[in-house]
C-alpha cells in the first residue's frame, strides 16, 4: 500500500494509511496555547489487510458456469426493474418483457385440478408416485389432439413440467461431446444449457457469441429463416416455430427444407412448439407434418401459453420411436432412462388440469385464451407501425418483433422503461440477431396494453 504522510500537528513524520485504524493522542507541546485548548497528533497506524475467515471447500467451481454471461435474461430485466423502481417509488410499471400469461386459468380447467386435488385427502382418491413418462389418460389425449394422423403413439410422449425444464433433459442425453446450433436471435435456454454443458467454447465478447456454436441468423431479409446452404453440419439443431423473440412461424416449404438438411447432414432437430396455436395460417404447427421428420426430430410443447400454466407447469416432449441414435439405439429409450433418473413425474393435480385442457370445453376455452392475446398484438403492431416503425412477428405468435436500427437494444429497453415506464425485452439477449429490436409481449391485461400503447405513442410521436 502507497505510503502517505502522517497527520500531525508539530511534526511530518510517516506513516501507512490503513483502512480505519488510527490512534489519537494527546500531546504537550513548548509552544504557548490559549486556555483550553490542547494539541493533538492523530497517526496513522498500519494494520494488516483483513483476512477472509470463511470456509472454503476443496471442491472447484464448474468451469462451465464460469462461461456464463452476466445473469439469465430474464432475472437480469427483473433486476433492471426492481432498480428503477427504488428510483421512482411511485411509477406505475407495465411489464410487457417477461413472456409470462396474466389472464385467469378457465374454470373448467381450475375445476378439475380442485377435484383432483380433493381427492387426494380421500382414501379413494390419493395417489402417490406415477409413473415417470405421465399418466396414460394424459398422454393418449395429448397425442389424439395434436398429432392425430401423424404416426405419434401415447408411447413416443412423455410428460413433464414443462418444455424449458425438458431441454435441460434433452441437453443430458446428448451431453457434452455434440455440436449445437440455434437460430439467431432464439430462446436464450438453448445456448445457456449447452454452455452448462460443456457443449460450447468462451464467450467471443467482440461477436457476441459462444465458441463452438453455430449461430443461425434470421432476419427480416431472409424471412427469419436461416439460409441452410451456408450452416455448417452439427449433431443437434435447435428450432423454434413459431420463434421466440421474432414471432416468425416457418412455412412448410422451409420445414421441409430443415427436414433434408438434417437428414443429408445427420443431425437431430430439437423443434420447440411452445406456441403453435397461436398459428392462424396454414403453417405447420408440428414438425412432424413434414414427410421423414420422425427420423430425424423430436418435439417439445406446453400448456403454458395456452392455458396460463407458467406456474402450474405442464409440457411433453416427442420422442419418436424411429429417431435412431449412430449406433441404432433408439433414443426414446435413452430419453426415458434420464427421465427415470432425473424426475418423478409431473404433478398428478397439474396433470388433471391437462387432461381439462383437452376436453371440448378445455380445447375451446385455451382457444379463447389465445384469442385475447393474439388481440393484444394486434393494438400493439397497430401502435408501433402508426409511429412508423418496422414490425415482424405477431401474426402467429404473442410477440412483437420491433426493429430500432441503428440503436443498442439494451439503450432501447433503458429508454423505454426510464420514460414510458414499460418493460419491454431487449432484442440482443436473444443471440448477436437480435442487437437493434426489442421484444413487445402480449401477455397483458387490455387496460395495461392500452395503456402501454398510449404511453409508446406519447414517447415516439
Amino acid at each position: 500500500m502507497a505510503a502517505a504522510p502522517a497527520v500531525t500537528a508539530s511534526s511530518s513524520s510517516s506513516s501507512f494509511l490503513s483502512q480505519s485504524s488510527f490512534s489519537l493522542k494527546a500531546s504537550k507541546s513548548t509552544h504557548r496555547r490559549p486556555a483550553g485548548r490542547s494539541s493533538v497528533t492523530v497517526r496513522c497506524v498500519s494494520s494488516p489487510p483483513a483476512v477472509d475467515t470463511s470456509y472454503k471447500t476443496s471442491v472447484p467451481r464448474n468451469a462451465n458456469m464460469a462461461k456464463l454471461q452476466a445473469g439469465y435474461l430474464f432475472p437480469e430485466i427483473a433486476r433492471r426493474r426492481a432498480a428503477h423502481l427504488l428510483k421512482y417509488p411511485d411509477a406505475k410499471i407495465i411489464s410487457l418483457g417477461i413472456g409470462d400469461t396474466t389472464e385467469p386459468i378457465p374454470h373448467v380447467i381450475t375445476n378439475a385440478m380442485a377435484e383432483r386435488a380433493h381427492a387426494l385427502s380421500t382414501i379413494d382418491g390419493y395417489s402417490g408416485y406415477g409413473a415417470e413418462q405421465g399418466e396414460k389418460k394424459v398422454r393418449a389425449a395429448i397425442a389424439a389432439t395434436y398429432y392425430a394422423d401423424l404416426g405419434i403413439e401415447d408411447s413416443d410422449i412423455f410428460v413433464s413440467d414443462g418444455a424449458k425444464c425438458d431441454i435441460s433433459r434433452l441437453q443430458l442425453l446428448f451431453g457434452s461431446n455434440v455440436t449445437i446450433a440455434v437460430q439467431d436471435p432464439s430462446y436464450p435456454a438453448y445456448v445457456d444449457s449447452s454452455v452448462i454443458m460443456g457443449q460450447t467454447g468462451l464467450y467471443q465478447q467482440d461477436v457476441q457469441k459462444y465458441g463452438n456454436i453455430e449461430y443461425m441468423r434470421c432476419n427480416p431479409e431472409n424471412g427469419f429463416f436461416p439460409d441452410l446452404s451456408t450452416v455448417p453440419r452439427t449433431d443437434i439443431i435447435f428450432f423454434c416455430s413459431p420463434n421466440n423473440p421474432t414471432g416468425a412461424a416457418a412455412s412448410r416449404d422451409q420445414l421441409t427444407r430443415l427436414v433434408k438438411f438434417a437428414k443429408d447432414n445427420g443431425s437431430i432437430i430439437v423443434y420447440d412448439s411452445a406456441y403453435a396455436m397461436y398459428i392462424s395460417d396454414d403453417s405447420p404447427k408440428s414438425i412432424f407434418e413434414i414427410p421423414g421428420a420422425k427420423e430425424v426430430a423430436l418435439e417439445t410443447a406446453s400448456f403454458s401459453k395456452y392455458a396460463g400454466f407458467t406456474g402450474v407447469r405442464l409440457g411433453w416432449t416427442v420422442v419418436p420411436k424411429e429417431l435412431l441414435f449412430s449406433d441404432g439405439h433408439p433414443v426414446a429409450k435413452d430419453f426415458n432412462r434420464i427421465v427415470c433418473t432425473c424426475f418423478n413425474g409431473a404433478s398428478n393435480i397439474s396433470q388433471a388440469g391437462g387432461l381439462a385442457c383437452l376436453s371440448p370445453e378445455g380445447l375451446k376455452a385455451m382457444h379463447d385464451v389465445v384469442g385475447f392475446y393474439k388481440e393484444n398484438t394486434e393494438i400493439i403492431v397497430d401502435t408501433f407501425t402508426s409511429l412508423g416503425f418496422n414490425v415482424y412477428g405477431a401474426k402467429n405468435a404473442p410477440y412483437v418483433w420491433v426493429h430500432f436500427p441503428g440503436r443498442n437494444s439494451w439503450d432501447v429497453f433503458a429508454e423505454i422503461l426510464e420514460k414510458a415506464n414499460v418493460v419491454t425485452t431487449p432484442g440482443s439477449g436473444f443471440g448477436p440477431g437480435g442487437e437493434g429490436f426489442v421484444r413487445v409481449s402480449a401477455f397483458g391485461h387490455r387496460d395495461n396494453i392500452i395503456e402501454a400503447a398510449r404511453r409508446l405513442k406519447q414517447l415516439y410521436k
